[in-house]
């Protein structure tokens, strides 16, 4: 273990009584703290060190091992450096080389922030690292004294470098210095920035409220793991509107989007109640055409909802409940997960674990239903038939996308661009040309390389089939052609060796299912989805059977028919690529804005796979946010071959790596600063006037 996080959460509390259970988003604030740690990539287990039972069983269920603190070092004026000192103490084995300190009266934790943390203490580049948040105020003490500034000058913000004020949320340290010091902070110290909706403490229930309040609009949409889900039906299925005709019959609109969804939590096991107050032929009516069972006309709906538990057999925490209203909070207290449409009452959004995006009606049911299926290893979304003209709403609405993993690397935001070389079929069926193109994209610093895998008896159409080409290796059939440059299992052993050599990853785009199977017996890292497969649904089955990460290029595909596809493979291990399926590709054509359309509305990472001539558009790509970038590539351009002439020489990928590995460095973080370099014109440049 080399990372360890330790989570004082002591029972006694000044400001607000037993603190460390109250929920903000739904869930205690303990809970959140454990999430957190837990879904940091470096951080290698969790503790938490309490004196309380309650916090105790709490913790366990969220995931951590939890160290009892003994009496002495549970009194308000215990330190939280004493308690990580205890924890140690009482951990077997070896101890960690950096232990990390979690508050957590600090209820927006992201784990990104954790692990950049950490990583400034792995590298050396830091001992001890506490996360703050970037400020421009002015400090003035009790007396009338500038702190950080004098009072007789006032210079404007853009004048000023920023100080970083200790949210208190976390402190990375080397466990041997805080062993000798016997304090959080030593050594080389460096600041973690965290966003300012990030740095709320809670000392006080007024800032407890706070939290609460932000809570829907800070925390990332994730998966929701339960087994039911409960909804209550107006303004939840509709806008909360009724339209009355001349006989005094009502209508509502419904989305049907939202009956996709609950048609996919059918097939996935995942059992659906809608609970209503009154009683309307309206609801008995949706709720026989989505198959689910109705209870109406309830004055007291949190005992039906508990006898309906009850008789189903389901544990309430692992149960979803959607509402709107007021009457609706009694069941919400039942149950792990309350939900809430964003127009719902101010006092239901309070007690929301989860407040949706999509209103009432417009989306809300199909945006929970899609977060429930991606919690679940296996769903209905490998077999269900895609709606017209139905977009994937639950992803539309994500945020900030998390990273795949891909063989040794990362994908997605603020990680590295990850390059792949296609070599596709321009290896001619000759493995020593392929060695030789797995050699240019290793030198040139590529992540990947990816070949294509057919059958050909399956692939090649009937009528194509007995039509003469002229090869390199003289006259033949087409099919006789793609029989002769197909690599079987022998080649591809070798070629899985020696990328591994090369310490590159390798994967393929299977055009057929014997292809996934084939490729999945020779343990390839990812699949990748070619532009042509994209309505193959047979294909994107099985390979959404697989569990591997998947590449879904986008090229000669309406949005459609991409919608379709993402239903069938899942969000959860999805890479996107835009493309254009033009060889080569006119700049008119390469629409590299939507890159942006497909994270927003997939909310999963994104990349471009191009087929241009040049560099340039790859590399505007990158820096309107691709995350990673495919690129065909030859020996030479002029070699005999359909792809190569599309497909970037050596020199030109070498190029290609070194010129994203600077928009890299150059897109920096967004954070104004002076920098060195600038201080010596500011010096002798700037002028200050009143």
């Amino acid at each position: 273990m080399r990372v360890l996080a330790v989570v004082p959460a002591r029972g006694g509390s000044v400001g607000v009584p037993l603190k460390n259970l109250e929920k903000v988003g739904g869930v205690p604030l303990v809970a959140r703290a454990v999430d957190a740690c837990l879904r940091a990539e470096l951080v290698d287990e969790v503790v938490v060190s309490t004196d309380h039972d309650r916090i105790a069983e709490v913790a366990e269920g969220a995931g951590a091992r939890v160290v009892r603190r003994p009496a002495e070092l549970s009194g308000p004026a215990a330190s939280s450096e004493s308690a990580v000192l205890h924890a140690l103490s009482e951990i077997a084995g070896e101890a960690p080389e950096i232990v990390v300190l979690v508050q957590c009266t600090s209820a927006f934790l992201d784990p990104r922030d954790l692990d950049a943390a950490v990583a400034k203490v792995l590298d050396g580049e830091a001992d001890s690292v506490f996360s703050g948040t970037e400020t421009y105020e002015f400090v003035w003490t009790g007396a009338g004294h500038g702190v950080n500034h004098d009072p007789a000058v006032r210079p404007r913000r853009q004048d000023r470098e920023p100080d970083f004020r200790e949210t208190g949320a976390f402190y990375v340290m080397r466990t041997e210095g805080l062993r000798e010091r016997g304090h959080r902070f030593f050594g080389r110290i460096a600041v973690q920035p965290v966003p300012t909706r990030h740095a709320v403490e809670i000392d006080t229930p007024e800032d407890l409220e706070i939290a609460r309040a932000l809570a829907p609009f800070v925390d990332e949409p994730l998966p929701i793991d339960v087994d039911a889900v409960v909804t209550d039906f107006d303004g939840v299925h509709t806008d909360d509107r009724a339209f009355v005709d001349s006989d005094g019959r009502e209508m509502v609109a419904v989305s049907r989007s939202d009956g996709m969804g609950i048609a996919l939590l059918r097939r996935a096991g995942v059992k659906v109640l809608v609970l209503s107050t009154e009683r309307n032929p309206v609801v008995a009516a949706r709720a026989a055409k989505l198959g689910v069972p109705v209870v109406q006309g309830l004055g007291a709906k949190d005992v039906a909802l508990r006898e309906w538990l009850a008789a189903e057999g389901l544990a309430p925490e692992r149960v979803a409940y959607v509402g709107n209203d007021v009457n609706d909070l009694s069941c919400m207290a039942i149950v792990g997960w309350p939900v809430a449409v964003p127009d719902a009452h101010p006092r239901v959004r309070a007690a929301a674990r989860v407040v949706l995006s999509a209103p009432g009606g417009a989306g809300a049911v199909r945006e929970l239903s899609d977060r429930v299926l991606a919690a679940r290893p296996a769903t209905a979304l490998e077999t269900a038939p895609a709606a017209a003209n139905a977009p994937v709403t639950a992803s539309r609405h994500l945020g900030q996308p998390r990273p795949v993993r891909i063989g040794r690397s990362l994908v997605g935001p603020g990680q590295p661009v990850y390059v792949i070389g296609e070599i596709g079929i321009n290896h001619n069926g000759d493995v020593d040309i392929a060695r030789k193109l797995i050699d240019v994209a290793a030198d040139a610093g590529c992540q990947a390389v990816k070949f294509q895998k057919r059958t050909p008896e399956i692939c090649v159409p009937l009528e194509q089939r007995d039509q003469i080409r002229q090869t390199p290796w003289g006259e033949m059939t087409y099919m006789e052609y793609k029989i002769r440059t197909e690599f079987g299992a022998d080649e591809y052993a070798h070629i899985a060796k020696y990328c591994d050599e090369r310490g590159i990853d390798w994967f393929a785009s299977p055009w057929d299912v014997p292809s996934v199977d084939f490729l999945e017996d020779m343990d390839v890292v990812a699949h990748k989805v070619a532009s042509a497969s994209v309505t193959d649904h047979e294909l994107l089955r099985a390979l959404a059977a697989t569990r591997k990460p998947v590449i879904l290029s986008t090229g000669m595909s309406t949005i459609e028919e991409i919608d379709a596809a993402v239903e069938i493979l899942g969000t959860e291990r999805l890479v996107m690529m835009h493309a254009t399926s033009t060889y080569p590709l006119p700049p008119e054509e390469a629409n590299l804005r939507m890159i942006t359309t497909l994270q927003q509305r997939y909310g999963v990472p994104v990349g471009y796979s191009g087929h241009e001539r040049g560099l340039q558009i790859s590399l505007a790509a990158v820096t309107l946010g691709a995350v990673t970038v495919e690129r065909h590539i030859t020996l030479d351009r002029a070699m005999w071959g359909s792809d190569h002439a599309a497909s970037l020489e050596p020199t030109g990928l070498d190029h290609l790596v070194r010129d994203i590995r600077i928009i890299e460095t150059a897109l920096g973080d967004g954070v104004k600063r002076v920098y060195p370099g600038e201080e010596a014109p500011r010096a002798r440049l700037r002028r200050v006037t009143a």
